[in-house]
């Protein structure tokens, strides 16, 4: 299969590695342009948690027009490269071509919808999935718990089938989803209790749950999201948003999520992807959330401080 992976950072990286040393055509696509000639001049370099290896079969580029017509490409990019990549993709795509995009929050679908019709776009959830960069064309794979696959539009199809087995012979736990809607709205909830907060309180997800005050903000949090879920008529899988979120957090107390890496490093994050939907689509179903609005407000100015980025 010929695959395309636009936007290789962390993520991007590892789904890069390893499909390649599984035998397939891939396509690193990113605008850090130090990291593509890195990879090109000596390869990607992946260690962690799937092992440590060089893969040096990759084909790399700054614009995904240079990989031309693939089977699959994967959009890896932060939620606001959505749309560009969509855009940069529409018109390469063959009849049979599929997209699969694998964001944290809410909107991917939409963003995507702007550019081509979404007949041929699937939706992927990283569970339990993390990764760093070491630096130009070294990756560092945190965690690997799931990839969970399934159709925009929901059902199970042939074609879904083969792309999540495709993953699976890559070695990553990945597996068909009927209804993908649901397990992003289970993650949304679960990342708009931590990221906003964590990001607020410069602390782990352990000393966030540790703290009354700070737990309580993060689970007012958790309620908004989880209120307006059910406003769209979400099949959660569970009753109680408390004890997911809780369960949930339990298992990994020294993490920091990816919106507090970025305000770390001072770049954008994934703020209006994740808890800056929670107000957005209150206003749209008349739901109060001053919880992640608040969030939302301070974090935006943290923000605006930010020096311009440099890449």
């Amino acid at each position: 299969m010929k695959i395309a992976i636009v936007g290789a950072g962390a993520m991007g990286s590892i789904y890069a590695a390893l499909l390649s040393d599984a035998g397939h055509e891939v396509w690193a696509i990113d605008t850090w342009r130090a990291h593509i000639e890195a990879i090109r001049d000596t390869g990607l370099r992946v260690e962690g948690a799937s092992g440590d290896r060089t893969v040096t079969a990759l084909h790399v580029a700054t614009e995904v027009a240079s990989a031309g017509a693939c089977d699959l490409y994967v959009i890896a990019t932060k939620a606001s490269g959505v749309g560009p990549a969509a855009r940069g993709i529409a018109p390469l795509m063959r009849a049979d071509s599929l997209v699969l995009t694998i964001q944290n929050g809410l909107g991917a679908g939409e963003r995507i919808a702007e550019h081509m019709p979404t007949e041929n776009v699937l939706l992927g959830v990283a569970e339990g999935f993390g990764a760093s960069m070491k630096g130009p064309g070294h990756a560092h794979h945190n965690s690997m718990r799931q990839i969970r696959i399934g159709e925009l539009n929901g059902g199970l199809t042939p074609r879904l089938e083969r792309v999540v087995a495709v993953w699976q012979e890559a070695g990553f736990q990945a597996r068909a989803f009927e209804d993908i809607s649901q397990l992003v709205w289970e993650k949304f909830v679960c990342n708009v209790t931590f990221s906003g907060p964590c990001t607020a309180f410069n602390c782990t997800i352990g000393e966030v749950m540790a703290d009354p005050e700070r737990w309580a903000v993060a689970l007012g949090c958790a309620r908004e999201a989880y209120r307006l879920g059910q406003a769209k008529e979400i099949a959660f899988s569970f009753d109680d948003p408390i004890d997911y979120v809780t369960t949930f957090g339990a298992n990994m107390p020294h993490a920091r999520p990816s919106m507090l890496l970025d305000h770390m490093a001072e770049r954008p994050s994934e703020l209006d992807a994740i808890n800056g939907q929670v107000p957005v689509l209150g206003a749209e179903h008349g739901i109060e959330t001053p919880y992640n609005q608040t969030l939302c407000a301070v974090l935006r100015a943290r923000e605006a401080a930010f020096p311009p980025l440099r890449r």
